[in-house]
């Protein structure tokens, strides 16, 4: 996380971090909403992004990101505190398959995401 600089210029913060397991936070501020005044679908997915690669990157060989889907089931607005949980799913020597969901702060679910790695 040190060197990842969106994810500090964004304020997110890693929060747990396991074999397979990854949690991340995100406080909406004003730049991270869109012209409707909603939280950018941007900065969800970056955070979304950002548990992924830890918890897939947790084994040691770099693991690079083939896929996100990513399916938004609420708008959220500034002032939220938006929390992203990886989990994996599958795990082989060169592929990881992950579910990613994130949670408002009243753990309503503001979206959902399958993502695939390829480990080098």
């Amino acid at each position: 996380m040190e060197r990842d600089a969106l994810a500090q210029h964004l304020g997110i913060s890693l929060d747990e971090v396991g074999p397979g397991y990854a949690k991340a936070t995100l406080l909406v501020t004003p730049p991270l909403l869109n012209g409707k005044g909603l939280t950018h679908g941007g900065a969800v997915f970056t955070l979304i992004d950002i548990a992924f690669a830890a918890a897939s990157n947790i084994y040691g060989p770099t693991a690079l990101g083939l896929n996100v889907n990513v399916s938004y089931m609420k708008a959220t607005h500034e002032g939220e505190t938006l929390t992203a949980i990886a989990k994996e799913e599958k795990k082989t020597r060169k592929i990881g398959f992950y579910r990613m969901e994130v949670y408002d702060s009243k753990d309503d679910l503001v979206a959902v995401a399958e993502g695939i790695v390829y480990r080098k």
